[in-house]
Parts: structure tokens; C-alpha cells; sequence
């Protein structure tokens, strides 16, 4: 599995979704002008954009542990304070943010309640600790048909239902664990229209994330009747892809 890819890709591949999710996440999490706000595993940037609009460049900092991204939003948001680093080992002091986001990143932390605990460390004392996970075990994400084709065709494929947050109450269950309080939860949803199905099937061939990784072991043929599979399901084009993602908000 690999981020470490070119952020157009995965604006392609992620970002249509991520984007207009960053919009009801930070919604959610109550984020406002006059504060200071921390964007953890903050990709190419769909979650930060969000942040800036709405505090400002110099009241956001971002985080990410892949180099691509890290570049790419250090070019667009050159304002804002990019570091490159991960959700355990966050390199701030205690009590710095007034809320701190964590957008679509906590299943693929090492140490889940570890990387929410950090969060809480780095958050002031009643700040705002949020995060968001697709709802994998669901099977409502944008990732839910490719995952359930490659299942029946492959019984073997491991697809992300089993990832931390990835379904009803785990994500309130790591933020408690992490000793965080007054935990809330809610399922945000996104509509994204495909103009064709190159257009919502080429991102999958990128190599991203755990669905890009089984594609990318996949033999000609065994890619061909993932793909053949997929373009059965779905609707004739332009179509509309619903996807849904479990959100918490706790304190510090």
C-alpha cells in the first residue's frame, strides 16, 4: 500500500470525494474564524483548503508523512505551516491548536489511539478533536463496488472493512480509549457525478491505497474481469456515486 504518489493522482483518485467531505467535516467539527487549527494526514491538501477558507492561512498547520503531498501543499499554501511527520509523533508543543482534524487518516494510522491521543495532546485544554473514516464495513464509500466485485471474483482479496474506524462506533471507541471526552458521532455523506466510467475507473489503476495495491497485483486478465465486473454494476453514464463516512468530535 502507497501514498507516496503524485498528488494530482490522487485528486483523481480520492480528492472528489475528500473535498466536499472536508466541507461537512469541518461542519461538524465546528470550525470558525479566530482559531487555530491542525489538518493531521492532510494529504494534497482537500481537508487544509477547507481550513484556510474559513481561518486563514496563518491560523492553519498541516501534516502528512508523504513527501509528494508535503511538496505539493507547500507550493499551493505556501502561508500555511506544512510539516512532514505522522500522527503518533506530532511535532508540536501541548495545548497549540484550538481544533485538531484528522480527515480520512485514521484507519491508516499504525497506532490508532495513539495518534488520536497526540492529537488530544496537541489540542488546548477544551479544543476540539475530530475525525472521519468512510464507512468500509458499510459498504457505503467510494470505494464499496471495485472492493465487492474483487471479492466475489477473488474470496481471498482483503478488502477495508476491518480498518480501525471503519464502521458504526469504533471511531467513538478509539477517541475514549485515547482519553478523550464528550465524544459525538454522526455519518456525513458526498455526491460525486462521473461524466464516464474511464473517468471513475482509470484513478483505480494509480496504485493507491489498499484497492490500488490489489490492482496493481492484479494479472491482465484478473484486472480485466475486476473492471468488466465494475462497469456492469453501475449505471449508464453520467452517473452519481454516494458515499458516507462516520465522523467523531470529542475534547480535548
Amino acid at each position: 500500500m502507497t501514498f507516496d504518489v503524485p498528488a494530482d493522482a490522487y485528486a483523481r483518485f480520492m480528492g472528489r470525494f475528500s473535498e466536499p467531505l472536508g466541507v461537512s467535516f469541518a461542519d461538524f467539527a465546528g470550525v470558525a474564524p479566530g482559531m487555530s487549527v491542525l489538518d493531521v494526514g492532510s494529504g494534497p491538501g482537500a481537508l487544509t483548503t477547507e481550513l484556510v477558507e474559513r481561518v486563514g492561512a496563518s491560523s492553519v498547520s498541516a501534516i502528512d508523512p508523504s513527501p509528494p503531498f508535503v511538496a505539493s501543499l507547500l507550493e499551493r499554501l505556501p502561508e500555511v505551516d506544512v510539516r512532514a511527520g505522522a500522527a503518533e509523533r506530532l511535532p508540536y508543543d501541548d495545548d497549540v491548536f484550538d481544533a485538531t482534524l484528522a480527515q480520512l487518516v485514521v484507519h491508516f494510522m499504525s497506532d490508532p489511539v495513539g495518534g488520536l491521543r497526540e492529537m488530544g495532546r496537541v489540542t488546548r485544554p477544551g479544543g476540539v478533536v475530530a475525525a472521519c473514516v468512510w464507512d468500509h464495513d458499510g459498504g457505503d464509500t467510494p470505494l464499496s463496488l471495485c472492493w465487492t466485485v474483487a471479492r466475489e471474483l477473488d474470496p481471498s482479496a482483503v478488502d477495508e472493512s476491518g480498518l480501525a474506524g471503519a464502521r458504526q462506533g469504533h471511531l467513538e471507541q478509539l477517541c475514549a480509549e485515547a482519553g478523550l471526552t464528550d465524544v459525538q458521532a454522526t455519518k456525513l455523506h458526498v455526491d460525486v457525478e462521473f461524466a464516464s466510467f474511464d473517468e471513475w475507473w482509470e484513478p483505480y489503476t494509480f496504485g493507491i491505497g489498499p484497492l490500488g495495491a490489489y490492482i496493481g497485483s492484479l494479472d491482465h486478465d484478473g484486472r480485466t474481469a475486476l473492471r468488466t465486473g465494475c462497469a456492469e454494476r453501475l449505471p449508464a453514464a453520467p452517473f452519481t456515486v454516494r458515499a458516507s463516512a462516520w465522523a467523531a468530535r470529542a475534547r480535548a
